[in-house]
């Protein structure tokens, strides 16, 4: 486990708004929805909303490190870049970051930055349990897109666990 990092003062700003949490279950071992999490050629595989495709991912999976990534519109007219840093990596157990939009297109805007928690419990028969937690949101017209922009990504990440993570899902 790497040691977590602290984020510090904008902290209790943070908790005092809107939180969302998504737990779903996947019929993959933990190691194996882990991995989909930690490497950036799989995350750009599922990531995003099934109208919002991921079509660039970076990440330096490491506390401090940053990821980035591009949400590209399906019909390709707009994108939207999200991005932020591990506060916490213990793999294959948890996943810690900031998550903040760039640019103005975003009903959140520039400066809203909010921490995403992923927790991966074993199940039994080689099942994963995956939950999300986002903390920080600006209101909760903003935590009811964020919940089904996520609820999309799961489905979108299921469906690429189910196919032995050979194809993209739409």
């Amino acid at each position: 486990m790497t040691a977590p990092l602290d984020r510090g003062a904008a902290a209790p700003e943070r908790l005092a708004r809107p939180r969302l949490a998504i737990t779903r279950d996947f019929a993959a071992p933990v190691e194996r929805v882990w991995r989909a999490w930690a490497r950036p050629e799989e995350m750009l595989r599922w990531l995003g909303p099934s109208d919002w495709p991921a079509t660039e991912v970076r990440a330096d999976l490491r506390v401090g490190g940053a990821w980035r990534a591009c949400l590209t519109a399906r019909d390709g007219r707009d994108v939207l870049w999200q991005s932020g840093h591990y506060l916490e990596v213990d793999p294959p157990n948890l996943l810690r970051f900031t998550f903040r939009w760039e640019g103005t297109n975003h009903e959140d805007g520039p400066g809203v930055e909010t921490v995403v928690t992923v927790r991966f419990d074993r199940l039994d028969g080689g099942r994963t349990r995956l939950t999300l937690t986002q903390d920080g949101l600006v209101s909760e017209r903003s935590a009811g897109g964020h919940s089904r922009g996520w609820s999309s990504t799961l489905d979108r990440l299921d469906g690429y666990l189910r196919s032995g993570g050979d194809h993209p899902c739409g």
